[in-house]
């Protein structure tokens, strides 16, 4: 009970001539271990998504080895090394600055305390043998296994026809895994969109009626498998698959709005393409601008200040504080939400432009990220160019012009906060209707 309930076929032996995989592909902290614990008389291949990417044309960031070895018995092969987890423990084995992961074959989960009342894995250190560990992994691209020594590529269920056919597909019955691991479902998008493939039918047809278990996964979880998303490089298609299979209300709690058609929706899809660029890019990306941008539409409608009201600074605390509520209910971090309120706060700041303020403005810690927040916002139309444009001047003079620079804008016109700019189109009423604000 519990595991996958096709059979593993094989294995299938891929020779080189027919999957070219180079071995010099394989990194050479992972070959060191392979060689060294074949030496010490132990079964040891590289697994996993290292083996798939290769396969599809991909580049590797990690090469991951699996071996018959335990744990314990991998520690004391390599010294530079350290055994971690506790639901799945592997080892660290580190060369120099490289490190490799060298997990232990598992085997099925018999022990029926091993999961909880809804099927849900708590642990997973049963070990077992290569064919046992394949058919419990999660993706039939997953359980491919590479030996460096006859240049083969083994595969136990079919993921080598599957790459073949850019297809994701799940090993064994799909309810039964996705109740032993929810985060997979979620895994399952980040991979179909960021490998180009194409999600199997079954393995896609439960996700909307169990979205639903995604709610009971620990947030430090959903938490690690949305930056995977993140820095996937194809984050903008995977939130709108993320929306159509309603997983959008575990990951986001009271803030799951996420529109489609809207300034909202323009402004959100802008900050995931521009996410998007530069992970492709090759440059790192912050995960409180990018909560920052998911929740501000939360604290917009709440500001919703306009030019007569004085207190608007006031009004945006009030919008911040609200929206902090509800975004420690989710699985950000809280590490991260003192972050998040300042570019928020900046919002505000970066209205007023008279006296010492833009001076002050400029010496906040993370101006360079609300900066860029509001470039953004003025990109969509929710502020204006001129003030982007203004903000964009300033920081480039250099600090002992500022002074004379601000005082000579100041007479040629204001520079008080402007009152916002509509961000939803009124609906059209009928005359004898009266007309009403959002």
């Amino acid at each position: 009970m519990g595991q996958p309930s096709e059979k593993a076929v094989g294995p299938l032996r891929i020779p080189f001539d027919e999957h070219r995989i180079d071995v010099n592909q394989i990194s050479a902290c992972a070959s060191r271990i392979i060689t060294t614990l074949h030496q010490s008389g132990y079964e040891a291949y590289v697994v996993g998504g290292a083996v798939r990417d290769l396969l599809l044309g991909f580049v590797p960031k990690d090469f991951d080895v699996v071996t018959d070895a335990t744990p314990e018995e991998v520690r004391r092969v390599f010294r530079n090394s350290r055994i971690i987890g506790r639901r799945f423990r592997l080892v660290h084995v580190y060369c120099g600055r490289d490190m490799v992961e060298v997990s232990t074959f598992r085997a099925p989960h018999e022990v029926s305390n091993s999961k909880d009342r809804k099927g849900r894995l708590l642990r997973d250190n049963t070990f077992g043998s290569i064919s046992e560990d394949a058919i419990r992994r999660d993706f039939t691209v997953n359980a491919l296994f590479y030996d460096p020594r006859s240049e083969e590529v083994l595969d136990f269920c079919g993921g080598y026809a599957d790459t073949q056919k850019n297809l994701l597909r799940i090993i064994g019955a799909p309810v039964q895994r996705y109740r032993e691991d929810p985060v997979r479902m979620l895994r399952a998008v980040r991979l179909s969109e960021k490998l180009g493939l194409t999600i199997d039918p079954k393995t896609r047809s439960p996700f909307k009626k169990q979205a639903r278990l995604l709610e009971g996964v620990p947030t430090a979880r959903l938490y690690d498998e949305f930056i995977k998303v993140v820095k996937s490089g194809s984050l903008a298609s995977a939130v709108e698959k993320i929306v159509t299979y309603g997983f959008q209300s575990a990951l986001f709690g009271k803030l799951e709005k996420i529109k489609e058609q809207s300034r909202e929706g323009d402004f959100l899809r802008l900050v995931y393409e521009k996410t998007d660029d530069r992970i492709n890019s090759g440059k790192s990306v912050s995960p409180a601008f990018l909560f920052a941008a998911v929740f501000w539409p939360e604290v917009d409608r709440k500001w919703n200040y306009v030019e007569s009201d004085p207190k608007y600074m006031g009004a945006l605390v009030r919008a911040i504080d609200e929206a902090s509520d509800s975004l420690s209910q989710t699985f950000v971090p809280k590490r991260l939400i003192a972050d998040i309120r300042d570019i928020w706060y900046l919002q505000g700041r970066l209205l007023n432009r008279r006296g010492k303020k833009p001076a002050q403005a400029l010496r906040h810690g993370k101006f360079r990220a609300g900066y860029d927040f509001l470039e953004l916002r003025g990109i969509v139309g929710e502020v204006p160019q001129e003030l982007v444009d203004w903000w964009t001047q300033f920081q480039e003079i250099e600090p002992e012009a500022r002074e004379s620079w601000l005082e000579h804008n100041n007479k040629l016109g204001a520079t008080e906060p402007k009152k916002r700019v509509r961000r939803r189109p009124r609906k059209k009423r009928n005359t004898t209707e009266a007309s009403s604000s959002q």
